[in-house]
C-alpha cells in the first residue's frame, strides 16, 4: 500500500503540484485524442458521400458532427454573405470545436508550468539542505538526503511531464490545422455542388412552357 504521506515528504508540495498537472493534462490528452479521431472518423465519412443529392439531408442534421456542421454552415449560411471562405470556416471552426482549442490553451500552460514548478522544488530541496547544514554543525549526510532528492526528483518531474504534454500540443495543432485545410476543401465542393444544383433547377424552370 502506498504511504502517501512518505511520497509527500519526498517529493514536497512542488512534486505534488506536479502530479495534479501530470494528471490534467493526461486527461486533456485522452480526450482529445479520440474525440478528434471520432469527428475526424466520421466527418470523412460524411464527405464521402457528399453529392447534389445529399445536400438536403446535410442541411436538415440537427447536432451534426461539429466539422460536417462547418460545412453545412458554410453552404447553407456563411457562403450567401461573404466570400472569404477560409476565414468564414476558420472562425465556425473554433466556435464547434471551442472545448478542444480552449483545452489546447490548457495543455501549453501546463508545459510552460510544468518546469518551473520543478524549479520551484529544486529551490525549496536546496533550502531544506541549507537549513539543515545551520541546524547541525557537522550534519550527516543523510540527513541531507532529503533536501537533495526532492531538489532533483522535482527537476526530473516538470520535464518529464513538460516535453510529452508540449509534444502532445502541436500533434493537436497539426491535427486542427488538417481540419481546417479539409473543412475548406468539402465547403468549396459542396457550395459547388449547391451551384450546380441551382442553375440547373433554374434551367429547368425557364425550360417549363407558359400557358
Amino acid at each position: 500500500m502506498l504511504d502517501w504521506q512518505e511520497i509527500y515528504r519526498l517529493i514536497g508540495p512542488a512534486g505534488a503540484a506536479l502530479i495534479v498537472l501530470a494528471a490534467a493534462a493526461l486527461y486533456i490528452t485522452l480526450f482529445n485524442l479520440f474525440y478528434l479521431a471520432h469527428t475526424g472518423h466520421v466527418f470523412r465519412r460524411e464527405m464521402r458521400t457528399l453529392d447534389e443529392s445529399s445536400l438536403e439531408r446535410l442541411k436538415g442534421e440537427a447536432g451534426a458532427n461539429p466539422l460536417v456542421a462547418v460545412v453545412r454552415d458554410i453552404v447553407f449560411t456563411h457562403g450567401g454573405h461573404s466570400d472569404d471562405i477560409r476565414a468564414e470556416v476558420a472562425y465556425l471552426l473554433h466556435k464547434n470545436l471551442r472545448r478542444v482549442a480552449n483545452s489546447l490553451y490548457w495543455l501549453k500552460l501546463i508545459a510552460a508550468v510544468s518546469p518551473l514548478c520543478g524549479l520551484l522544488g529544486t529551490v525549496l530541496g536546496m533550502v531544506e539542505v541549507f537549513r539543515t547544514i545551520a541546524d547541525n554543525a557537522s550534519p550527516d549526510p543523510t540527513m541531507l538526503a532529503g533536501g537533495i532528492w526532492q531538489a532533483l526528483v522535482t527537476t526530473v518531474m516538470g520535464l518529464a511531464i513538460a516535453i510529452p504534454v508540449l509534444a502532445a500540443y502541436y500533434f493537436f495543432v497539426l491535427q486542427m490545422k488538417g481540419f481546417r485545410i479539409g473543412a475548406i476543401e468539402y465547403s468549396y465542393r459542396a457550395l459547388g455542388l449547391r451551384r450546380r444544383r441551382g442553375a440547373a433547377v433554374g434551367a429547368l424552370d425557364e425550360e417549363e412552357p407558359t400557358a
